[in-house]
């Protein structure tokens, strides 16, 4: 039995991490603000856990009025050691800013679906437009047909508009092949680059060292003669046309890059028209200059290739853009890598690009996030460079306050287990389908059985005391591993009392979608998509699907399809 003083500063720490946190403290920064004060409770601190999450899981289940009221009550003072001042988040200007429309662009790639990290370019892109009053442009940067396909234009098009993304402005690289290749004939006119025709591995020696090959010393006419033979006569990896950059440069994104390569691929849009097609180092300057975007934002990964970014706009004397870098985004436990996506995808190791584990937008609308949650998040990273891996921790907090005001609740018990409560009277309790707002209210009739969870049952023996939550209390009269025994023991409310989470024996089977970290150790966790099955009350009968709610005690869900839910949060 935990000592009176001892539980109490265990609500204390409760409540102090509820506050921070929009209401839902996490049990092992409560433990270890305790031991921090009372050290000599660690060898009990086995015996103490059922008990705290008992006392977390009550505060938990609070509205965030009801918390406030609490600490006001009980921890005087407490409240306004908690307070934070919490600064509405901006971006910062923009650099050399200009009397000329502001123009950002978005350029994804239509090789598979959006995911978190293109979440974050996008919602800059469109911020900066609207802080301007200028305007954005979706670009798919489609020149690399070997992976491209149709869907994907229509998902991207489909996942900005959930995100809340309109552009001003659409339009296609692979439009501008023809000037993609006039302005590479003005290049090799001005001797500036040159078709190889070297071994891809003796290419990537000779940079490696900063040393040049004999392709590079050929003449224009030489190098005008060959990038014509690109078009017909030259197979696909047999020649590329390379830039004359600096070979020996510390710079290894200027030892001569990529500027064109053959690909014998099928186009989604253009067909087998093309065979040779210009890399993002060349296409991305030229259409970014020509399509008037004044600032040009994109990750940090980028940045060594900044470089040949504004070489190729001197050398061919285009305009250049203000280039602005910012940190990639990563979230701990999962990849927003394409190719491994892809790879997940296609050895059928997840299903689909919506599937609820993955990164991808349209999986994380399935998860049931909110757009205005993925906006919020992205927006408070910023545009900063420094490095960081923020856990699903962070958008679930923002995702958590714009669903608590929004969504119904409902019982649900998972692992269930029967309950006969002995003595018990019938009664119908009406329960209000939001603590605080008008949502309604429904009426479940009980009679004396129940189902309740097995890890509440479990925590229980003969003649322990527990209160089925809003109804009454009940005392155990016997255990069992398939149930549970108690006799009714009043309505009389007990703080001490645990309170446990229950539905009737008038249920329906229900199943949750529960989600773990997708990458474990670096690779895949198949135990990454768990199945709770158990027992929802009859009210869910009447759900949608696409319907947001929040399980009592359990967390928030998305209806998925007919009895299932996906778990977005706790």
């Amino acid at each position: 039995m935990i000592e009176a003083s001892t539980e109490n500063l265990i609500r204390k720490h409760t409540f102090a991490n509820a506050y921070l946190h929009e209401g839902k403290a996490d049990l092992s920064v409560v433990i270890s603000k305790m031991m921090g004060d009372l050290p000599e409770l660690r060898p009990q601190i086995k015996e103490m856990i059922p008990r705290v999450k008992i006392i977390i899981q009550d505060i938990n289940n609070m509205t965030l009025t009801e918390q406030q009221k609490h600490i006001e009550e009980e921890f005087p003072g407490l409240l306004k050691k908690q307070e934070k001042i919490v600064e509405e988040r901006k971006l910062p200007p923009l650099p050399n800013v200009r009397k000329e429309m502001i123009v950002t662009r978005f350029p994804p790639e239509p090789n598979g679906y959006l995911h978190i990290g293109h979440a974050k370019a996008a919602v800059i892109d469109k911020t900066y437009a609207q802080m301007y009053n200028g305007k954005m442009i979706l670009r798919f940067d489609d020149t690399n047909p070997v992976k491209e396909r149709l869907e994907y234009y229509d998902a991207i098009r489909a996942d900005l508009n959930w995100l809340g993304i309109k552009s001003d402005i659409e339009k296609n690289s692979s439009d501008d092949m023809e000037l993609f290749y006039r302005y590479a004939e003005k290049i090799i006119q001005l001797h500036r680059a040159y078709v190889c025709t070297c071994q891809a591995s003796s290419i990537k020696e000779n940079r490696a060292v900063g040393k040049g090959c004999t392709c590079r010393l050929l003449s224009v006419e030489d190098n005008l003669g060959r990038w014509y033979k690109m078009f017909d006569n030259y197979k696909a990896n047999e020649a590329i046309l390379r830039l004359k950059g600096d070979i020996a440069s510390l710079n290894t994104a200027l030892r001569d890059p990529t500027l064109f390569r053959i690909i014998d691929s099928n186009h989604p849009l253009k067909g087998d028209k093309y065979r040779v097609w210009p890399t993002y180092d060349f296409a991305a300057p030229i259409e970014d200059s020509l399509d008037g975007v004044t600032h040009a934002l994109r990750t940090k990964e980028y940045e060594l290739r900044d470089e040949v970014y504004f070489l190729i706009l001197n050398l061919l004397d285009l305009r250049s853009p203000e280039l602005i870098e910012f940190s990639r985004l990563e979230i701990k436990g999962t990849t927003i890598s394409k190719r491994k996506l892809n790879h997940f995808v296609t050895e059928g190791l997840v299903k689909g690009w919506d599937d609820p584990r993955l990164p991808t937008l349209s999986a994380l609308k399935r998860r049931g996030f909110l757009p205005e949650s993925i906006q919020e998040f992205v927006l408070g990273l910023g545009v900063g460079k420094s490095e960081s891996q923020p856990d699903w921790s962070l958008i679930e907090s923002v995702n958590r306050k714009k669903l608590d005001p929004i969504v119904k609740r409902f019982f649900f018990v998972p692992d269930p287990i029967k309950l006969e409560v002995i003595g018990a009277p019938n009664v119908t309790v009406k329960l209000k389908n939001h603590p605080e707002k008008d949502f309604g209210e429904r009426s479940i009739e009980t009679k004396g059985v129940f189902h309740i969870s097995r890890e509440d049952a479990e925590q229980f023996k003969e003649k322990d005391m527990f209160r089925l939550l809003g109804l009454y209390n009940v005392k155990v009269e016997s255990t069992s591993y398939s149930n549970l025994v108690g006799k009714y023991a009043g309505k009389e409310l007990k703080n001490e009392v645990p309170k446990v989470q229950w539905v009737s024996d008038t249920n329906i089977e229900f199943s949750v979608l529960v989600m773990e970290d997708l990458i474990t150790e670096g690779v895949f966790n198949k135990d990454s998509l768990k199945i709770i099955r158990g027992f929802a009350e009859q009210e869910c009968k009447k759900l949608q699907i696409d319907d947001k709610i929040q399980f009592v005690r359990f967390g928030f869900c998305r209806i998925d399809s007919h009895n299932i839910a996906i778990l977005t949060h706790k």
